[in-house]
C-alpha cells in the first residue's frame, strides 16, 4: 500500500494486522482518485472510516487543505497518525479515535470531500450516509464516496443531495452522492 500521487508519492504507508480493517487497493484508489481529481485541491476532506488513513493521505498528498480521519479502534487511529508522520502530512490532519456515527451527530462543520469505506455488511455506509444527509454535512457541490460491495444497494438520498454515478472494480463499487446549490 503505497501513496500514488502528489507530495508523498512513492511512500509506503503501514498496515493493520488482522483482519478488521479491509484497505482499498491500489487499483480502486487510483480510480477513486482519478474520478475526483479535480476536486481535491485546497479541498476540506473527512475520512469517516479511516482505517490506515490511506484515503485522506492521498487526498492531502494531493493538495487538500486538511482531513479529519476519524475511526473507532484505537490501534486504527495510531496507526493513521504514525502514516501521516511518515508521510510528512501530520500539519493538515487531525485524528479522532472514536465512533463515526457519534462524530456525525456531533458534527458541526462542512466537508467538500467525504470518503465512506466502512466494513461492507455492517450497515455502517447506509446509516452514515442518511446521518450526513440529515446535518447537510457537505459543501454546495462537495462529494461522498462510498465504498461498498458490488450487490449492495445504497439508498437515495434527500435534496440537496444526488446519488450519482457507479462505478464497479471487481467484487467492489464506488458510488459518489453530490450536493446541489
Amino acid at each position: 500500500m503505497r501513496v500514488i500521487s502528489g507530495e508523498a508519492r512513492g511512500r509506503r504507508l503501514k498496515e493493520l494486522s488482522g483482519m478488521e480493517t479491509r484497505p482499498t487497493t491500489d487499483k480502486v484508489k487510483e480510480s477513486i482518485f482519478n474520478i475526483v481529481q479535480f476536486d481535491i485541491e485546497g479541498r476540506k476532506v473527512l475520512d469517516l472510516f479511516g482505517g490506515t488513513g490511506q484515503l485522506g493521505i492521498e487526498a492531502l498528498s494531493r493538495g487538500a487543505a486538511s482531513c479529519t480521519f476519524v475511526d473507532l479502534r484505537k490501534d486504527a487511529a495510531a496507526l493513521i497518525k504514525e502514516n501521516l508522520k511518515l508521510t510528512r502530512l501530520e500539519d493538515r490532519a487531525r485524528v479522532i479515535q472514536g465512533d463515526s456515527l457519534s462524530f456525525l451527530a456531533g458534527c458541526r462543520e462542512k466537508f467538500d470531500l467525504i470518503f465512506l469505506d466502512p466494513p461492507y455488511t455492517s450497515g455502517l455506509l447506509e446509516q452514515a450516509l442518511e446521518r450526513g444527509a440529515a446535518i447537510d454535512i457537505l459543501t454546495e457541490n462537495g462529494i461522498m464516496v462510498c465504498e461498498s460491495a458490488v450487490e449492495s444497494t445504497l439508498p437515495d438520498l434527500p435534496e440537496p443531495y444526488r446519488k450519482g454515478r457507479e462505478y464497479r472494480y471487481g467484487k467492489i463499487k464506488i458510488t459518489l452522492y453530490r450536493r446541489g446549490l
